[in-house]
């Protein structure tokens, strides 16, 4: 097959923040230097924030370095963090905990809430104004290598593919898009990032990752209910105490509130639901006020990296690096990663532009890594890495003391002279549903609570429908075999979206997909007990349309 081929100094494979932020970066480089170096930026949404979801309460502090005026130019709905609750919920109280008790770094003091998908927007414009050239709806559907192993760029996802793999119509094939840099920026449970682990072995040495499953709700509220800058987050019920997650509200913009729930999932029930919990936890007598009166405008799902330092691969490859989330740097403690995305983003662009004045090319950009040692990120993380590892050993009570004294000790500048290393993966942790207690939970309200397929019809879904499936299976016997004899068919709970069902009847029962249904959460991929579920990007441009999340 005969393809287009596209030629740059830089690829960036994802339009998010760290994706962003090095592309800029790069081109302050550029004119810094007096020289030109050519950025491309693939991105998989049909638009650049269609994919985008977060919180966000977010750090400005990589921004600030970045676009130190962009408060005054970009015209982002921003609300300075005016108020930080921090509530202990049980079924039918909240407990307010004291900032005083808690380790400095938990305070969202000099934090901003906004919607991340409008930030990249607006970085989006920024980096064209310089003079990177953005293309989305374009997946990258598998990387390209010389012949000595070298990454020498992506190759693009062939559009226009019949639901058998035909060419159809209107196929037109993928491009080959090469460079002398490839920075993989496509998020968590990426599909490069997985091909390029597995044949560099980036992840020797390393705790296996560890994930969250992140559901999130826009609201519009009645103004008497709106405090703008208001930081909520709790922890406890509906969840209980061997299961990691906690919830979030966030309010900004013109009524706006951001209403979320993260689940681990490293959780051990199999009758758990991350989408149910959420809908039960807005039915609690101190958040159910909060929301009446109001009305939903948007719903998505995101799976978080968790594992913390411990879990980072080897960051670099022959030809490129990782950023952002394809790496994980986010600090869960925290629940924060936007502004340690874009460092990393920032500081592989700065690595790579020496390499470009030097006249290299598809080596390892070994001064990323150094550079991100001796960064705030690194320090940031490490404060941090053990927290993660007691919640799973200790649940969230114990393992929140745990972590709280060692957050405490980084404070007065002392370092537990251990690391804790991730035992398990998430897939492993399910137990066999004869173990586990049965989870009732209740029917929705549609006040408050809702269903899934009316949450679904808020993310903006687009499949074409005789597309090639983007969801696969590896042995699709054992959905049956292993995760409905032993679990239940835990898929049908854990996906957000309604992808999987198990049909037929008791003595005879067979799965089925509605992968149009699918919010590209990647939780499917990562909590399969089997792992023979395994996500790919669709065809470009498919997927959800997030506004404002």
């Amino acid at each position: 097959m005969e393809r287009d081929v596209m030629t740059y100094d830089v690829l960036i494979v994802g339009a998010g923040p760290a994706g962003l932020a090095a592309a800029i970066r790069l081109k302050q480089q550029a004119q810094a230097a007096g020289r030109e170096i050519s950025v491309c930026v693939l991105e998989k949404a049909a638009q650049v924030g269609g994919h985008i979801l977060s919180g966000a309460v977010m750090d400005p502090l990589a921004l600030d370095e970045l676009l130190p005026d962009w408060r005054s130019r970009s015209g982002l709905a921003v609300a300075p963090v005016r108020e930080d609750r921090f509530l202990f919920l049980t079924a039918r109280r909240a407990f307010g905990l004291s900032h005083a008790a808690m380790p400095p770094l938990m305070s969202n003091a000099g934090a901003v809430i906004l919607s991340l998908g409008e930030l990249c927007v607006w970085l989006a414009a920024e980096a064209e104004a310089l003079g990177v050239e953005i293309y989305p709806g374009f997946s990258g559907a598998g990387m390209l290598y010389d012949e000595a192993g070298a990454v020498v760029g992506v190759l693009t996802g062939d559009m226009g593919r019949e639901a058998d793999g035909r060419e159809g119509p209107q196929f037109a094939p993928g491009m080959e898009i090469r460079a002398a840099y490839t920075l993989i920026a496509e998020g968590t449970r990426g599909t490069l990032t997985a091909d390029l682990e597995a044949r560099y072995n980036l992840r020797e040495g390393a705790s296996p990752q560890k994930y969250g499953i992140g559901l999130r709700e826009l609201w519009r509220v009645p103004a008497d209910k709106h405090r703008p800058g208001l930081v909520q987050h709790s922890l406890g019920w509906p969840l209980t105490h061997d299961t990691g997650g906690g919830s979030f509200l966030y309010h900004y913009g013109e009524g706006l509130v951001a209403v979320g729930f993260v689940v681990h999932l490293d959780y051990r029930n199999p009758y758990l639901s991350p989408f149910e919990e959420l809908q039960r936890f807005k039915t609690h007598p101190a958040i159910r006020p909060q929301l009446e009166g109001g009305h939903r405008i948007g719903y998505g799902a995101r799976a978080i990296s968790e594992g913390g330092l411990q879990s980072l691969p080897r960051l670099v490859f022959p030809g490129g690096c990782l950023l952002g989330c394809a790496a994980g740097f986010v600090n869960v403690p925290r629940i924060k990663g936007i502004h340690n995305a874009m460092k990393s983003g920032m500081l592989a662009a700065e690595a790579v532009a020496q390499a470009l004045a030097e006249g290299r090319a598809q080596d390892a950009p070994e001064a990323y890594v150094a550079a991100l040692r001796a960064s705030w990120v690194w320090k940031d993380l490490d404060r941090v890495r053990n927290v993660k590892p007691w919640l799973s050993r200790f649940g969230a009570l114990g393992g929140l003391a745990l972590g709280g004294v060692e957050m405490w000790l980084a404070a007065l500048g002392l370092r537990a002279p251990w690391t804790l290393r991730h035992r398990k993966a998430d897939h492993e942790c399910l137990v066999p549903a004869a173990q586990a207690a049965r989870i009732e939970y209740p029917r929705p309200d549609n006040v408050v609570s809702f269903d899934r397929n009316s949450s679904i019809a808020l993310s903006g879904l687009a499949h074409r429908h005789d597309q090639p499936g983007h969801i696969h299976l590896r042995d699709a016997s054992t959905l049956i075999t292993l995760n409905h004899a032993r679990y239940d068919s835990p898929e049908v709970r854990y996906c957000p979206a309604g992808v999987y069902e198990v049909l037929g009847t008791p003595e005879a029962p067979r799965p089925h997909l509605n992968p149009e249904n699918c919010v590209h959460c990647k939780s499917c991929d990562i909590k399969d007990p089997g792992q023979t579920i395994q996500w790919v990007t669709p065809e470009g441009g498919s997927g959800p349309s997030y506004h404002g999340m």
